[in-house]
């Protein structure tokens, strides 16, 4: 039997690849959200009127490139930005009506992309997967000294 190939790192960046173009693909076909769109839609959708910065550091953004996002959702009337009722240079981002719905379709799209990245391994094995991928975040922080932000 050969044994399994062990060059994580080209692995990874080989299924990131993958899934992006498969995920950008869909967004196509769909006419949806694209994937940063996804996420920010998803984050509001527990924390709606946070903050550009908060969304930014959730998602593991800079905040120029979280603003210049915010700019091309607020466009496409996904969300609106309204001034911060404490710091009035500040900006809290709210779901609009349409966000939401879009929103709810992207969350049918994660699930069943969900469950085709599960298809073929055990509940076990993917709790061993999701505590690797977890654990990188740990051993390579962002804030950590070389680290970029695309």
């Amino acid at each position: 039997m050969t044994p399994p190939d062990r060059r994580l790192i080209f692995l990874l960046n080989v299924a990131q690849r993958r899934l992006q173009r498969w995920v950008e693909q869909q967004m196509v076909e769909e006419k949806g959200p694209t994937s940063a769109q996804s996420g920010v839609l998803f984050y509001l959708g527990r924390n709606d009127g946070a903050l550009i910065g908060e969304i930014a550091e959730a998602l593991d953004l800079v905040p120029s490139a979280m603003t210049g996002l915010a700019d091309r959702m607020e466009r496409a009337g996904l969300v609106q930005r309204k001034p911060d009722g404490d710091d009035g240079r500040s900006s809290r981002v709210h779901l609009t009506p349409r966000g939401t719905d879009v929103r709810k379709r992207a969350v049918a799209r994660t699930q069943m992309l969900n469950s085709k990245m599960m298809e073929g391994f055990s509940e076990k094995e993917i709790e061993i997967v999701a505590r690797w991928l977890t654990s990188l975040q740990t051993k390579f922080p962002k804030n950590s000294e070389g680290a970029t932000h695309d």
